[in-house]
């Protein structure tokens, strides 16, 4: 029998579909397109990068000229710059410094493509991880409101439509909670996870010739969608055909981080679709043994400095120049250090907001309430000036070009900073 047979091509049909991953089968026309009009999607992709376990933000970016920083971390205060050579700070702008472990990213500081936000985080006054990585990553406060989170609202409320089945993707395990509620969103760890699994009676090219036919003979959304995904499928499989070898010289960490940003700019390069990636970076909960320019703490921001840096580089200027990093925590930690030689949960932390174009870098932004004892905030913690969501608000209206901000943060009361530009 032919494969023009159309009682095999609905057979082949059939079973094509059932060895495509779950999250790539063609969707609904609702699922595809979303709410959206036909106005298309801007050139950029929005990257995130949750630090899980409540990083601490005074040792990310340290206030090292502050007296007071010294006086409550006697044994975890890193030595400033003008003491030794190598293990202090790298200074920022005379009274801040990066963690020595984040000197990779000190160029992109100091070219204007990478912002600090300090003293910033959520109302929301809880010390649980898991109350507060839900609460932000929902981008609400208290029960009420939806349950989706705030990618999937920004994906939804957007003014255009993009049906790619990887448009909202995570690069690990699980589906973050601020993807809850998006279309299609889907987890992977590889891109040679995509692909149509060969049938025992059935040939890979037939797999692809029997869909692309099927899907190629009729119209609307569904179809639409369909084609998008084989595409998809395609583009995919003859990139995990041959080893990825980063551009520019770029090398990345083995580990997961390195290995998820490194996959995410193979799925950038291949113009798949890709609006949003989330990843996430696990160890930050330093109640023990924290360490300073050596430690438990330094080994995570070695990881999270090289892979971000290698990530732009391999990116290049002109793509860079159309993605914008996010890099967040559920909470910062208390401004004195335990007797654990760690310190516990507090609540203000730290931002960084990098990108190739419509940064406002070489800068710390937002109100700093300092660190002496009449200036903390409860039993000794760095006092939340800035509220979060303004700064995503602001990503996604001058970087990912959705201005619908209430739709994405109900009830916020949007307040631009001058962290991005358009």
């Amino acid at each position: 029998m032919s494969i023009s047979s159309p009682a095999r091509r609905q057979f082949l049909g059939r079973a094509a579909l059932a060895a495509i991953p779950a999250f790539l089968r063609p969707r609904t026309a609702l699922g595809a397109v979303g709410l959206n009009t036909e106005q298309r999607a801007p050139d950029h992709v929005l990257v995130t990068i949750f630090l899980r376990g409540g990083a601490d933000g005074l040792s990310l970016v340290i206030p090292h000229a502050d007296d007071h920083y010294h006086r409550s971390r006697p044994t975890l205060a890193l030595a400033s710059p003008t003491k030794g050579s190598g293990t202090g700070v790298a200074d920022l702008d005379g009274y801040f410094g990066l963690h020595p472990a984040l000197r990779p990213l000190l160029p992109l500081y100091q070219s204007g493509q990478m912002a600090i936000v300090h003293a910033c985080g959520s109302g929301d006054q809880t010390r649980s991880h898991f109350e507060a990585m839900a609460t932000m990553e929902r981008g609400l406060y208290g029960a009420q409101g939806p349950a989706s989170g705030w990618i999937a609202r920004h994906l939804v409320s957007a003014p255009w439509r993009n049906p790619s089945p990887l448009r909202a993707v995570a690069l690990g395990t699980m589906v973050p909670d601020a993807l809850r509620g998006a279309a299609g969103a889907s987890a992977l760890q590889d891109v040679g996870d995509l692909n149509l699994h060969d049938l025992a009676s059935v040939s890979h090219a037939q797999l692809h010739e029997c869909l692309h036919s099927m899907y190629n003979t009729n119209s609307g959304a569904l179809a639409t969608a369909g084609l998008e995904t084989l595409g998809v499928l395609r583009t995919l499989e003859d990139a995990a055909a041959a080893p990825y070898h980063p551009s520019n010289g770029a090398a990345y960490p083995t580990d997961d981080l390195g290995h998820g940003l490194m996959q995410t700019a193979l799925l950038i390069k291949k113009g798949v679709g890709v609006e949003a990636a989330c990843l996430d970076h696990y160890g930050y909960d330093t109640h023990v043994a924290q360490g300073g320019s050596i430690g438990l703490l330094a080994g995570q921001l070695t990881t999270l400095g090289a892979s971000i840096a290698a990530f732009a580089k391999d990116l290049g200027p002109e793509r860079w120049a159309h993605t914008t990093v996010v890099v967040q925590s559920e909470f910062g930690r208390r401004i004195e250090e335990n007797s654990g030689a760690g310190t516990d949960h507090g609540r203000a932390g730290v931002m960084f907001i990098l990108g190739g174009h419509g940064v406002a870098g070489g800068r710390i932004h937002g109100r700093w309430p300092g660190l002496a004892p009449d200036q903390r905030d409860g039993p000794g913690d760095l006092h939340v000036t800035t509220d979060y969501r303004n700064v995503l608000g602001e990503v996604l209206a001058r970087r990912a070009g959705n201005g619908n901000v209430g739709a994405v943060f109900p009830g916020l009361q949007f307040t631009p900073m001058g962290v991005t530009y358009a």
